[in-house]
């Protein structure tokens, strides 16, 4: 692991370990230890119980002191439950965001749209995947909504981590370059209930491609 000092120490053990949980490389049921992390990253135990304290809020790991931190991992209906309260936070913002007239506050969703093209034609997942929660982002940024945008980077963590393991998949990422373009031109159209349509299928999609991850995994 890189060590990024813009960035907490805490805040990037969690996110390596988020993937790991999120990819199925550690197990549910699976006891780790603050030591262990601690010696493998060389780092303090402070920064390991920041990680893991994180961690337990998202649901991920269940710390039982003194007997230490297990696994959670993610099921089914975890999936069911993160995306199910990320369309109720992301179609409040969007109800609010379409009525945005101007043009100059588009402009950093327009550019996310840009990049995600760009990624799309040079294969570039990594990139893909910050350009596409910049996308997202910026619906809560349109809104106008502190708290929901509040929200939203509450669990931005994990959805990042979900897009990174389904996006990895796809060979070509053209298709959802132009879903988000579709998406951007129904929201600047004003039609809120075609809007809102497209955005549900949008995230039923993403929903249901970890969900077929979390069956190889375990197949």
């Amino acid at each position: 692991m890189t060590v990024k000092r813009a960035e907490s120490l805490g805040a990037q053990l969690a996110n390596v370990l988020r993937q790991r949980i999120v990819r199925g490389e550690l197990a549910p049921g699976e006891r780790i230890t603050e030591e262990a992390l601690a010696e493998e990253f060389e780092v303090s135990r402070g920064p390991v119980r920041d990680a893991l304290t994180q961690l337990s809020f998202e649901k991920l790991v269940r710390i039982q002191r003194p007997r230490g931190v297990f696994v959670v991992g993610l099921t089914r209906d975890d999936v069911d439950e993160l995306y199910s309260l990320r369309g109720a936070l992301e179609q409040l913002a969007l109800s609010r965001a379409i009525r945005v007239e101007d043009d100059t506050r588009w402009q950093v969703m327009a550019d996310a749209v840009r990049r995600m093209a760009e990624a799309a034609d040079a294969g570039d997942h990594s990139a893909f995947v910050v350009a596409d929660l910049d996308f997202h982002s910026q619906i809560y940024a349109l809104a106008d909504h502190p708290r929901l945008e509040g929200a939203w980077r509450q669990y931005l963590p994990t959805f990042t981590a979900l897009l990174d393991v389904t996006i990895n998949h796809d060979a070509d990422l053209h298709d959802s370059a132009h879903d988000h373009v579709v998406l951007m031109e129904v929201m600047r159209s004003g039609d809120a209930a075609r809007a809102a349509d497209v955005l549900t299928a949008h995230l039923d999609g993403a929903r249901d491609r970890m969900l077929s991850e979390l069956v190889q995994q375990t197949s």
